[in-house]
């Protein structure tokens, strides 16, 4: 399907190029995005879920509109298997989105970072336990590093990290979801807003009604911040899909650690406590996120001798 972000006449070069460009902004928005939830940390999280979800659908359906994807919208929402997966991946992006805004606001930007540095190990887990995969050396060792840094937090540092878990497993779920649904990156966002539009306006509607809304009642500074968050959560993803259709997975796979990295970063400066099991638990993570990546990157040579840009 053409689309007006990216031309044909790209050249390999000039596609790689604009792919890593696009890899870039993708992952550096979403590393910095605690920043815009501690600006709005005087918002209640499920008021920001519900705006961020309001604002995503016509934000989104612009994008949609741009890039001539209303024909796969309208087959997804014809197609009831599609439609059902959809359903049930907007149910996890929705308690995924929650819980990290939630976490942000309580100053736990380390254990939400530590949440996606998680998530890639946690797809080889549930590739062994429901689809039967069978690991490789490399991947299993990757597992048991992660397994300790997580045991070291736990014991050590006297802290199970939920929200990690619950980050990681949310997101996880998500993506196992959405790589069985044959739907575009940007529709399949468009429509798990839009699935998830009555109950949040229903939301934002209650919270007028009963008067306690930050929207409209606490100054256009705040409005405007919450309508913020709809570019804010659209705009990665578009991002995103430009890139993974120009690089290699192994590419995106080794830039994708960008942004838990920029969140711990974030982290620092807004000077969360990083204990010593912390530091353990992070370097037990980076390292089996580092034997991951290689083992990926190795496996994907192996596979692909020539590697050719998306």
């Amino acid at each position: 399907m053409s689309s007006s972000f990216a031309p044909v006449t790209e050249t390999p070069e000039a596609r790689a190029r604009n792919g890593v460009i696009a890899a870039l902004a993708a992952f550096s928005m979403w590393g910095f995005l605690p920043i815009y939830f501690k600006v709005t940390q005087h918002v209640p999280a499920l008021e920001i879920l519900a705006h961020r979800i309001v604002w995503a659908v016509p934000f989104g359906a612009l994008i949609i509109l741009l890039r001539r994807q209303w024909p796969e919208v309208r087959r997804a929402f014809g197609h009831r298997r599609t439609l059902a997966l959809l359903i049930a991946a907007s149910m996890f992006i929705a308690v995924n989105w929650l819980v990290y805004i939630w976490a942000v606001q309580q100053s736990q930007i380390f254990q939400a970072s530590l949440g996606y540095y998680i998530n890639p190990l946690m797809y080889v887990v549930i590739g062994v336990f429901l689809l039967g995969e069978t690991l490789r050396r490399v991947q299993i060792l990757a597992v048991i590093l992660a397994t300790i840094g997580v045991a070291v937090l736990t014991f050590s540092g006297g802290q199970f990290p939920l929200i990690s878990i619950v980050l990681a497993t949310s997101f996880t779920f998500y993506g196992v979801i959405r790589k069985k649904t044959e739907v575009g990156a940007m529709p399949g966002l468009f429509i798990e807003t839009t699935l998830l539009l009555p109950l949040a306006l229903g939301y934002v509607i209650y919270l007028a009604t009963a008067g306690t809304a930050v929207f409209a009642n606490s100054g256009v500074g705040d409005s405007w911040l919450l309508v913020l968050a709809g570019p804010l959560t659209v705009l990665p993803l578009l991002c995103f899909a430009l890139a993974a259709r120009r690089l290699t997975l192994s590419t995106v796979g080794f830039m994708q650690f960008l942004a838990p990295t920029l969140q711990f970063i974030v982290g620092v400066a807004y000077g969360e406590r990083l204990s010593t099991a912390h530091l353990i638990c992070f370097a037990f993570i980076w390292s089996a996120v580092l034997l991951f990546s290689l083992d990926a990157w190795r496996s994907s040579r192996v596979r692909v001798p020539v590697a050719q840009p998306g």
